[in-house]
């Protein structure tokens, strides 16, 4: 179990050289085209980015169910899990269980720990959301329910000088420097469940819809350490931290024909957790992001921009605030294609490159895919699922 643990971790939560990533929202439209939505999202999906555009749908929408739309982003930019899988089966294979490690076995171990040694950490995110949206002329309702989690690993390999007259060809001595090597993790999750509502207005001969979404939180802290070779899933369960609290999020959209712009306020009530042993604090704080946008029968273009920034772990060098664009091609409502671009203002994560496509028949049935590239191993995936009547 151990030495698949890492990979574990990643599919569960995101990508950072330095610490964690932006929380995500599972949306494969949204991820295809930049990670936008403020403007862009579809009426299903509004609670995940801008309340207020449950509002603008068709007047033939009568339901909407998405189950579900689910992301994942992962960063192992050294690639440290495949490094650690080896280290381990060989610890496993030939000095734990055998005790009869050659020299040429403790060179073998001790260059695995050499290109451990100083690596970034492991990083990863994931998400999933599902809803169910009635939209109306009086009021749309969308029920929502969703979460996240964030989570690095990070391996501290002891060096060299930790054990006295050390020779990379001695297994005593390469079993004890492998033995004084630690791991570290550090992550945030968040549920939460809510009703969202939206209406849109006419105001001084102009289109506005408003939008609110009440909802219920529960927060999750996990930190965890202990030597490399004893690391294992377990470890979640004797450092996690939990907490509930109510939230809000609001949001306004203009729309003139295919035009629109919004703004998107989340988490509206800052929130704070501390990790076991008050080791750190992650703040949920306010986010406020404008969108701009274009959003025709053939053709969607759309630019958000956070106004705040994002900053997670006070303790860390964390902070993001994104500037994002996105783009979509629809053949009338058959098929999509998507592709959008993402920059992080305060430089915490790297630029990243997103595409993806859409198939829905008989405009019933949609299943969207999506995938981001920002370098060699660090890369995202994701996928919806959406049924429209």
């Amino acid at each position: 179990m151990k030495k698949t643990v890492l990979a574990v971790a990643c599919g569960l939560s995101a990508i950072s050289t330095s610490s964690l990533a932006a929380s995500i929202v599972a949306d494969a439209r949204s991820n295809a085209m930049g990670n936008t939505g403020v403007v862009s999202a579809d009426y299903l999906l509004a609670p995940f980015h801008n309340p207020a555009l449950g509002a603008l749908h068709r007047e033939n929408d009568d339901v909407g169910i998405l189950i579900p739309a689910i992301g994942v982003n992962v960063h192992d930019k050294d690639e440290s899990i495949q490094t650690i899988d080896d280290a381990q089966d060989l610890y496993d294979e030939r000095f734990a269980n055998t005790g009869s490690a050659a020299p040429s076995d403790a060179l073998e171990l001790d260059k695995f720990m050499d290109e451990l040694e100083g690596n970034a950490p492991v990083a990863a995110t994931a998400g999933v959301n599902f809803a169910v949206a009635i939209p109306s002329r009086v009021v749309s309702v969308n029920l929502f329910a969703g979460g996240f989690a964030e989570i690095v690993a990070a391996p501290e390999i002891a060096s060299e000088s930790s054990v006295p007259g050390y020779n990379p060809n001695d297994p005593t001595h390469v079993e004890q420097r492998y033995n004084n090597s630690t791991y570290n993790i550090v992550g945030f999750g968040l549920t939460e469940v809510g009703l969202s509502f939206a209406k849109s207005f006419e105001l001084a001969g102009q289109q506005v819809a408003f939008g609110v979404s009440p909802k219920y939180q529960e927060l999750i802290t996990y930190s965890a350490d202990g030597l490399l070779d004893d690391f294992d899933l377990d470890n979640y369960d004797e450092s996690e931290m939990t907490d509930t609290a109510f939230n809000m999020d609001m949001g306004v959209a203009w729309h003139a024909d295919a035009w629109r712009a919004g703004l998107a306020l989340k988490n509206l009530f800052s929130q704070e957790m501390n990790t076991k042993n008050d080791t750190l604090t992650y703040e949920l704080n306010p986010q406020a992001t404008l969108g701009l946008g274009y959003a025709g029968e053939l053709f969607s273009a759309s630019v958000d921009f956070d106004l705040t920034t994002q900053e997670r772990f006070k303790e860390l060098d964390d902070d993001t605030r994104f500037l994002r664009f996105g783009v979509e091609a629809n053949a009338w409502g058959w098929a999509q294609l998507r592709a959008g671009y993402e920059m992080d203002m305060e430089d915490t994560l790297d630029d990243s490159i997103t595409a993806g496509i859409g198939i829905s028949p008989f405009d019933v049935v949609s299943l969207d895919i999506a995938g981001s590239y920002a370098g060699e191993n660090q890369f995202g995936a994701s996928a919806n699922l959406a049924f429209t009547f």
